[in-house]
């Protein structure tokens, strides 16, 4: 897949309230920003906002009065394929072959994880906030060029 004509999708999680600049530098460039909740503070989906088109899914710890406009889940479709976004993928309320998601992103375990199964491509960032126990810091990318896809993590220098 060239580069060349993808579009990038920067995918962030549990950010707890809490952008490092390295996170902010990797999402810059990017045609898209999913953020898979756990967001911590409305400043957060402005500064992210600011860099590209934002969609995030509300996580179990987004209950301040901000928000409350966030959805649960959500469908989005970039290029060719269609990315099904939910926080906790444990509560995975859809088939997603069923709802035609070729990706579900998802965030919660802090564990980043790119995974193939039946066909569906599951990507979690892992956290990029505040640190936890000895997990990194890490985010996430997809690359999508019509109806291919193909992803990464990466692991956040900590300054």
């Amino acid at each position: 897949m060239g580069a060349r004509n993808a579009l990038r999708v920067g995918i962030i999680s549990d950010t707890h309230g809490l952008l490092r600049p390295e996170a902010r530098a990797f999402a810059g460039g990017c045609d898209y920003i999913i953020h898979g909740g756990d967001i911590g503070s409305a400043a957060i989906l402005d500064e992210l906002s600011a860099l590209a088109p934002l969609i995030a899914v509300k996580g179990n710890n987004d209950r301040q009065a901000w928000a409350a406009r966030l959805p649960e889940t959500e469908m989005i479709r970039v290029g060719g394929v269609f990315i099904y976004v939910i926080h906790d993928i444990s509560q995975l309320d859809v088939e997603p072959h069923a709802a035609g998601a070729q990706v579900v992103v998802s965030g919660h375990s802090h564990k980043p994880l790119i995974a193939l199964r039946d066909g569906i491509l599951y990507v979690n960032p892992g956290s990029c906030g505040p640190r936890r126990f000895n997990l990194p810091l890490s985010m996430g990318e997809i690359r999508v060029q019509g109806t291919k896809v193909r992803a990464r993590t990466v692991e956040l220098v900590q300054q």
